[in-house]
């Protein structure tokens, strides 16, 4: 039987400090000499980063959206009467008829990697604004660490290759996201003149090689979830352990390198 596992809050939070570290890179780049009266965050998660953004950016209507019941169950605990969080494709979100954009932010931290066709999704974001509107986006760009290279290589061996009915699901960051030059001539073809896209890379200090595991679990592992039995979702993990710590080697603690691309535009 096939999982429809979804994504697990507290598994993803296991590195909250680590996750928050870019997003609030991101919302500094935020340009605060106008008000940012009506905003969305797309790819919310949990929430709580949404609600405390638009505290500290004086958002008066801020609306989190998120296709996962399980991140949206815990984001209500961060409703408030400017914040309130909705069910929805982030893919499909936005406008493409020019003048009827009413957003003055568009943020977007660590969800566009899962959307096909970036230069498509960004001119619907793009379009969803008002003048003077600003479109902040950040995408992990770490698919060529091991820690992600090998999911693919265990996926590819027994007894999971036979149990995915077809080939093992392609790894969507890989193929979705750009080179930061990409995204800087995209930005200016869709107006941002006044724009900053910067590659930086995070170096995550953690407890130990093995501490990746956890890291990924969250994120990467979970599309051979949505396609593995249940019964084999612990198995796989083991094996992407063992196949991670023959290739990394152990280390207590772990210099873990983490690449992505920030990126923020004003029309």
């Amino acid at each position: 039987m096939e999982s429809t596992a979804d994504w697990d809050p507290g598994q993803y939070r296991k590195f909250a400090a680590e996750r928050a570290k870019p997003f609030w890179d991101l919302v500094g780049l935020v340009a605060t000499d106008r008000p940012i009266a009506r905003a969305v965050d797309l790819g919310c998660g949990d929430g709580v980063l949404t609600a405390q953004a638009a505290e500290r950016l004086g958002i008066v209507e801020m609306v989190g959206i998120d296709d996962s019941p399980a991140m949206l169950a815990d984001a209500a605990a961060s409703t408030t009467s400017g914040v309130r969080f909705e069910l929805g494709d982030i893919a499909a979100w936005g406008g493409d008829r020019a003048g009827e954009g009413v957003h003055d932010l568009v943020l977007a931290n660590a969800s566009l990697q899962w959307v096909p066709d970036h230069p498509r999704a960004l001119a619907r974001w793009a379009a969803a604004l008002a003048p003077h509107g600003q479109l902040a986006v950040q995408v992990p760009t770490n698919a060529d660490h091991p820690s992600h290279l090998l999911a693919a290589e265990v996926a590819a061996t027994e007894p999971f290759a036979s149990a995915f009915d077809g080939p093992p699901p392609p790894d969507q960051v890989a193929a979705n996201v750009l080179r930061p030059e990409d995204y800087a001539e995209l930005f200016y073809e869709l107006g941002f003149a006044d724009q900053v896209v910067r590659l930086q890379v995070y170096g995550h200090v953690l407890n130990s090689t093995a501490a990746v595991v956890e890291w990924v679990r969250g994120t990467t592992l979970t599309r051979f979830f949505k396609r593995l039995p249940t019964e084999l979702h612990e198995p796989f993990v083991d094996a992407y352990r063992r196949a991670l710590l023959a290739r990394l080697g152990e280390h207590a603690p772990y210099f873990y390198p983490f690449k992505r691309i920030l990126m923020w535009g004003r029309r």
